[in-house]
């Protein structure tokens, strides 16, 4: 049977149990050529076609030679139990502008390749919240984005200045793609978007005409946040430097004042500062409610807000906002910095060790461990408890230096070091969002710490639970390894201020 091949067919990683897919005969390393007559591009368009009662695929088994048709009946709306090899079937559409800014430029050599993707496709913007320049966006994604409505996105505007943009994108396409922006918005699509902003470059007086320019033109962005420029040891950027304390705070003011104008013209705040800043600048966070409902929380707007109004027992506030298609379709997994971070279960829980395991009743010292921002964030909530066998212990970034000072940064290197200097015997958290499938960015596992730590889900209810109830299982040092998948990945996993 002459059968059409995908530049990459779907393969099959997982099959749930009890499921059509499991009552069909579908094995893992499956492939998925054809699903009723069609050739999926990604997982959109996969999961819009698996959701049909009758379907008929067309599957190739290594080994097996000549592919073979398989018919699949299952209850309308009920999952085929097939989880997949990626999110995106064709080729990835990389990114080719060349920012200053771009932080996959400033990584050291020798990490993994998949870190170094330079994406800039819609289809991830919409899958896991990545934000798309629209360089690359043609008449064909409008009407595809538009007619299935892959909704929300997020746009990278970076200025609203024609001239500007193009010049920080060093692309000059970037001068008209934002008209994208405004097709987008024109039919419909909730949009987010995102100003890395560089001191000396889209700063000052080139902030303030940008947000000028979105609410003339852009009013109907759901949401606009300012984000700092990180810069590693190995950037290579001359004219790329950290925030000075009062350049942060400028930036804080700006976007105050125009959170004022936006609620007055248009009746909400519409741009939002990270938290980074009001730590940079020294000034406590803005109220909770300031953040109307977390919008960008995972991309480090109200983190430190949220995450202490789930410390103190806010459930709610736990899990922030979760954009992106993955929040209610399961699929293929997110890769590289993208992928479940652990086996950690979800937010507000831990791995509870058996009464028989857990050893004497008496309550040993615990340790957070945690980046150097988080540290600032969490000493006040714990010194709120009243208790004298809880530290903080920031873990300083050298392994990329410069000011990056996020947890989801960590890596195995930087925390090993610091453990070096602990006792023996304590009990040692970690946030999961600092690892990837259970390793960390340097290609370290918790198996090569010094001792066992326990991973905990990067919310302040999760915390508060594994601070008050009993020991997690330790993960490392003979515990039992990472890697197993969370329920679904959400879309870069942050702990008070994580990776963009």
């Amino acid at each position: 049977m002459p059968v059409p091949r995908a530049p990459a067919a779907p393969v099959v990683v997982s099959v749930a149990d009890h499921s059509p897919a499991t009552r069909a005969g579908i094995r893992p390393g499956d492939e998925l050529l054809l699903l009723n007559g069609r050739v999926p591009r990604d997982v959109i368009e996969y999961s819009l076609l698996v959701d049909e009662p009758s379907l008929e695929l067309v599957v190739r088994r290594k080994g097996d030679g000549d592919p073979r048709v398989v018919a699949v009946e299952k209850e309308p709306g009920e999952p085929l139990g097939v989880e997949v090899s990626s999110a995106v079937f064709d080729r990835v559409r990389t990114c080719d502008n060349h920012c200053e800014f771009c932080f996959i430029h400033q990584l050291p050599p020798g990490m993994r390749r998949s870190l170094s993707l330079k994406d800039d496709d819609y289809r991830l913007s919409f899958l896991y919240g990545n934000f798309t320049t629209l360089t690359r966006f043609t008449e064909m994604d409008l009407e595809r984005v538009v007619t299935e409505r892959l909704s929300p996105l997020f746009v990278s505007i970076h200025a609203t200045d024609p001239e500007v943009r193009a010049d920080m994108l060093r692309n000059r396409r970037g001068a008209t793609s934002l008209r994208w922006l405004r097709a987008l918005l024109d039919a419909g699509i909730e949009v987010h978007g995102q100003v890395v902003v560089c001191p000396g470059r889209n700063d000052g007086a080139v902030l303030d005409d940008t947000l000028a320019g979105v609410l003339d033109r852009y009013p109907d962005l759901a949401t606009v946040a300012c984000v700092p420029l990180g810069i590693s040891r190995f950037s290579t950027e001359a004219a790329m430097r950290p925030h000075t304390e009062e350049e942060a705070a400028a930036v804080c003011d700006l976007v105050e004042a125009w959170q004022s104008t936006f609620l007055t013209t248009i009746g909400r705040r519409m741009v939002f500062a990270a938290d980074e800043y009001y730590l940079m600048a020294g000034r406590p966070f803005p109220a909770q409610a300031t953040y109307e409902g977390f919008p960008q929380h995972e991309n480090g707007l109200g983190m430190a807000r949220a995450f202490a109004a789930a410390f103190e027992g806010d459930a709610d506030a736990a899990m922030g906002a979760r954009p992106g298609f993955f929040a209610w379709v399961d699929g293929a997994p997110a890769s590289g910095y993208r992928a479940p971070r652990s086996d950690v279960p979800g937010p507000g829980t831990i791995h509870e060790v058996p009464a028989q395991d857990r050893g004497p009743t008496t309550r040993r010292p615990v340790a957070i461990l945690t980046g150097e921002y988080g540290a600032r964030v969490i000493e006040p909530l714990v010194a709120s408890l009243g208790r004298d066998d809880i530290r903080v212990v920031p873990v300083p970034n050298l392994f990329f230096g410069g000011n990056i000072a996020v947890s989801g940064l960590m890596t195995g290197a930087d925390i090993s070091r610091v453990l070096a200097t602990e006792p023996a015997g304590h009990r040692y958290l970690l946030p999961d969002a600092c690892l990837s499938e259970g390793r960390f960015l340097d290609d370290t596992s918790v198996d090569e710490l010094a001792y066992p730590v326990e991973i905990v889900a990067s919310d302040g209810l999760s915390l508060r639970r594994a601070l008050d109830g009993p020991p997690g299982t330790p993960v490392g040092a003979g515990g039992p390894g990472g890697g197993a998948r969370l329920s679904r990945p959400s879309r870069v996993a942050v702990s008070i201020g994580g990776p963009r």
